[in-house]
């Protein structure tokens, strides 16, 4: 068994070697730790087996490649593993991708919130034909240039080649529910912002926390607003939801989407909340002038953006950028098709 040991001041990784492709590690009795790949920067995800009774509940499943479905073929046979209900805390691909494959080779129900649920089914049904004028409206308000809207709002149905079909039903957990595995009851704590309505798992019996992509070490959680709803205030909703986190004990043992299981809890939230009023109030400093989106993206990033990322860093950013100005910090205006967004001063 990994060493159990936490500390009280800092963000501490938990001692145990992080499990090789195909294979599972055990981070607590009765919980193994498994790591899928992702074909992106961030290129892993981790999942949770949690023994219960004769068989596991799972918690999330990966991406819906074939990459990800030759490492299950392989833990299924090394460990001759059997599922007995399978749980997405979200419905982004990387989680909720092998979710329909996984319940319908055993069989078993699928949980989740009922916002994920449904967001899912919605997305992966795409645009049905619906006129995408509103996506080109979206990047010509953040000001990007017509070559790259154009270019950036062609339908590639990508979603669909990545998430396997979606069971058509579902049992639905709900924030405070309790959902019993083996001899563990969890409570199902609710967080906003990363995804419509996220489920991270609490067992208070032996302090352990399925945080998802709620809480992650060393990296901070995408909280995006995206053209499905531009006037979104997603950041207000993610700095709403993290601080029920501060009630748990510090010594919870944190284990994450991404990246290694933590200790040190109260610390990794407070880390969270302090980037993003940073970020906040490094906006509110660039923004003395009027400003659009896109000339705002150096202030958050400082890496060079890709395709793949410069998706999720407009979105992050404007997330910001609509809290400001819910928060009356700045005011924006529409000039030349665009959105330029000056601080308010009082």
């Amino acid at each position: 068994m990994p060493n159990s040991s936490a500390t009280n001041d800092f963000v501490t990784t938990l001692d145990v070697e992080v499990p090789e492709e195909g294979k599972w590690q055990e981070v607590a009795q009765g919980i193994f730790w498994i790591r899928m790949p992702l074909p992106f920067d961030l290129n892993h995800i981790n999942l949770y087996l949690l023994k219960d009774g004769d068989a596991f509940t799972l918690i999330d499943t990966g991406i819906g490649t074939s990459a990800t479905k030759d490492c299950w073929e392989s833990l299924i046979e090394r460990y001759n593993i059997k599922l007995k209900q399978v749980i997405v805390t979200h419905m982004h691909p990387d989680h909720i991708g092998l979710a329909g494959w996984l319940t319908e080779r055993f069989q078993v129900p699928l949980l989740m919130t009922y916002a994920e649920y449904f967001t899912a089914r919605a997305i992966v049904a795409g645009g049905q034909g619906a006129d995408n004028w509103q996506d080109k409206v979206y990047l010509q308000r953040a000001g990007f240039d017509e070559e790259y809207i154009e270019k950036n709002t062609q339908s590639k149905n990508g979603i669909r080649k990545v998430v396997s079909p979606i069971p058509l039903s579902y049992f639905r957990l709900q924030h405070d529910s309790e959902v019993k595995i083996g001899d563990d009851t969890w409570k199902v704590m609710v967080g906003r912002g990363h995804s419509p309505e996220h489920a991270c798992l609490y067992c208070e019996s032996r302090q352990i926390l399925i945080s998802g992509d709620h809480v992650l070490p060393q990296i901070s959680p995408n909280i995006g607003v995206y053209n499905t709803e531009p006037e979104g205030n997603t950041l207000k909703l993610y700095l709403e939801t993290l601080p029920q986190f501060l009630t748990l004990p510090q010594n919870t043992l944190v284990l994450p989407s991404h990246k290694q299981p933590i200790y040190g809890l109260h610390n990794r939230v407070n880390e969270l909340l302090a980037h993003h009023h940073e970020h906040l109030e490094n906006l509110l400093d660039f923004c003395q002038e009027p400003r659009n989106l896109v000339q705002c993206l150096p202030i958050l990033f400082k890496r060079e953006l890709n395709e793949h990322n410069m998706f999720f860093a407009v979105a992050e950013c404007l997330s910001h950028l609509n809290y400001l100005m819910y928060e009356n910090k700045i005011k924006r205006t529409l000039e030349n098709k665009q959105y330029r967004y000056q601080a308010i001063i009082t």
